[in-house]
């Protein structure tokens, strides 16, 4: 079970040591980074994840090489996780909905244009997967899951799940 609420503190604490260890101001921040200085001390305070954007800046601000961003956004998007537990939500999906449900769930808070432009999926195919009007291909899912942070365990999970519903869907077929 994710716990959110720890995740996000852990992630405003980790940018305000990033901060203090750089040495700047909430103000000198907020000129570097171009945000307002009020903007980013809601950032450190743990009750909201700021946006990825904000974060990112609010990194290159204190100093963060590009190089170690990526690690950063994997912080991120841990703590930005629904905190439902994602393979028991595949585990139960008895529907094409149920497994959009859950992908989605996963994929959070991530755009349809966002997960476009990182996996090469067209929108209205991620549309259509995570609404479940659309039966997703195994490849191309698990693609889409690895590419949004899934665990391996999470993708074993999606993997199950699409099998046992094209099952389903075979068996109901014949």
């Amino acid at each position: 079970m994710f716990d959110r609420v720890q995740d996000v503190e852990r992630f405003a604490a980790a940018l305000q040591r990033v901060r203090r260890q750089a040495g700047v101001t909430y103000r000198e921040l907020a000129e570097r980074a171009h945000y307002s200085h009020p903007h980013l001390i809601r950032a450190t305070s743990g009750k909201q994840l700021p946006t990825w954007e904000v974060a990112a800046a609010f990194l290159g601000g204190c100093g963060v090489p590009v190089d170690l961003l990526p690690v950063w956004r994997r912080r991120w998007e841990e703590a930005s996780r629904d905190p439902r537990d994602i393979v028991g939500l595949l585990e139960g999906a008895g529907s094409l909905e149920d497994l959009g449900a859950a992908v989605a769930a996963l994929a959070q808070p991530r755009s349809l244009r966002a997960l476009e432009q990182e996996t090469g999926i067209p929108r209205a195919t991620i549309q259509a997967w995570l609404r479940g009007t659309r039966s997703p291909g195994r490849d191309r899912l698990d693609h889409l899951v690895r590419t949004v942070g899934g665990t391996q365990e999470e993708r074993a999970a999606v993997a199950r799940t699409l099998d046992r519903l094209s099952a389903g869907r075979s068996a109901t077929a014949a």
